[in-house]
């Protein structure tokens, strides 16, 4: 049952809740991209400025899916101080991470902004809004943020969200509202009707209140576009015992289709992964985005490094798929990141699916172990020349891929992330390439 309509309804019903607030001097911020639209309509009702607030996390080298605090504009800083002590990370490798993200937070910001100045938190209510929650990790981020930044009061406001999201933000945030905590909740998506990405340019026209030309979200796709992105659709994935996210996009005569199994600390909602998504779209491939976890699962460190599960779980994924798509199920494809790379690879040894083609990106092949050597899907290795740690692990698993064919595609100057300027353009592009060559109905007779 949907209980959104879309993200305006959602931000109208949100404002009702909201309304203890107006002559709280409230000031509404949104998380990009897809709070936005809520927290616009949240702001209208209260008659209170609208903002966004922009926060990158600080991976702990080596693993930056573990969180080492969090940075926002106008120099704030939160740090886990425990977190710093276990992983031994020095001073000096925390100021490289921090001047990273943070030239990410700025750039971010000036982009949606559009040159114009951040609301001013001082002595003010913040009101965080995004169209749900799922793990909260953001979110919370955002609330450490806020209070850095001066704000007297924070309150989270939602939508929709997991039971027991409250003491998630114990210490974080003043209050939590909200509207609705199904039992049965795998995704925010999944209680929308329209939960159609939010772009860069929607995020700036509900800033400035006022009508701009719709433009991608991320970078721009490649020149070389071999067909129209079709329509994402928000689909439960049965695998197993568990229901799991995902989101569908399949354009008509699709020559490919591309399971992406994520990485530790990721979602189907990685902006990454998502760009990457688009760009294979792009192309005429079919994607398939979805979470190995439930949000439950997540909540557990360990999983997200359990490859026994994740493996397995890819596989449910592709016999539900092919069981919904039946004889119209194109050649299938493996896209994985990170620990979701070693997910992808063992996934592709199991006798029961039939998997074309395999990319790596930053990946772990490495936990994989001995499967491998039992690999034979074509198999593509892309990591960043700055990400030296993990480019000496690909190297030795590609010696390890004996029964198939491989490739190891360095990129200059990108690191773990490839957040660098165009460096996930490039890998995206070396990812389109590679499912084109060696999917069947894609490659040339």
């Amino acid at each position: 049952m949907k209980m959104f309509a879309d993200r305006t309804e959602a931000g109208q019903r949100l404002a009702v809740r909201l309304v203890h607030l107006r002559d709280d001097e409230p000031v509404v911020l949104g998380l990009p991209r897809g709070g936005v639209p809520v927290a616009a309509e949240v702001a209208h009702a209260l008659d209170a400025p609208l903002d966004v607030i922009v926060v990158r996390k600080l991976g702990v080298p080596y693993q930056p899916e573990l969180g080492m605090g969090a940075v926002g504009e106008g120099g704030v800083r939160v740090l886990n101080d425990e977190v710093l002590r276990m992983a031994g990370v020095t001073a000096t490798a925390l100021a490289e991470v921090e001047y990273q993200e943070r030239a990410v937070v700025e750039a971010r910001a000036l982009r949606f902004r559009a040159g114009r100045p951040p609301a001013s938190l001082t002595g003010r209510t913040a009101i965080l809004v995004d169209d749900g929650i799922a793990t909260g990790s953001t979110m919370r981020a955002a609330c450490q943020v806020a209070r850095a930044a001066g704000a007297r009061r924070v309150v989270v406001a939602v939508p929709v969200a997991p039971p027991g999201v409250e003491p998630l933000f114990k210490g974080d945030a003043d209050e939590v509202i909200c509207l609705e905590t199904p039992s049965s909740f795998y995704a925010v998506g999944q209680w929308y009707a329209d939960f159609t990405q939010v772009s860069d340019a929607e995020v700036t026209r509900l800033l400035q209140s006022e009508p701009v030309a719709q433009s991608p979200p991320d970078d721009p796709p490649p020149d070389d576009q071999r067909g129209a992105s079709a329509r994402a659709a928000e689909v439960t994935v049965a695998a197993g015992q568990v229901h799991l996210a995902g989101q569908l996009t399949l354009p008509a005569a699709a020559p490919g289709i591309v399971l992406f199994a994520h990485g530790s600390g990721s979602s189907r909602h990685s902006p990454r992964n998502r760009y990457v998504a688009e760009v294979l779209s792009q192309a005429g491939l079919g994607t398939l985005l979805l979470d190995l976890l439930t949000p439950a699962e997540e909540l557990d460190r360990a999983n997200v490094f359990d490859i026994g599960l994740l493996g397995p779980r890819l596989v449910g994924a592709t016999h539900w798929l092919t069981d919904e798509l039946g004889s119209d199920v194109p050649p299938i494809g493996y896209f994985g990141a990170s620990t979701g790379a070693a997910a992808a690879l063992v996934a592709a040894t199991d006798p029961g699916v039939d998997v074309d083609a395999v990319v790596s990106r930053g990946g772990r092949p490495d936990l994989a172990g001995d499967q491998l050597g039992l690999v034979r899907a074509p198999t593509l290795l892309i990591v960043g020349s700055r990400d030296t740690v993990v480019l000496e692990l690909n190297r030795t698993a590609q010696r390890e891929l004996r029964g198939c064919t491989n490739r190891l595609e360095v990129v200059p100057g990108a690191t773990h992330l490839f957040e660098e300027p165009g460096t996930l353009q490039i890998a995206a592009e070396l990812a389109r390439d590679w499912f084109l060559t060696h999917l069947p109905a894609a490659s040339p007779s």
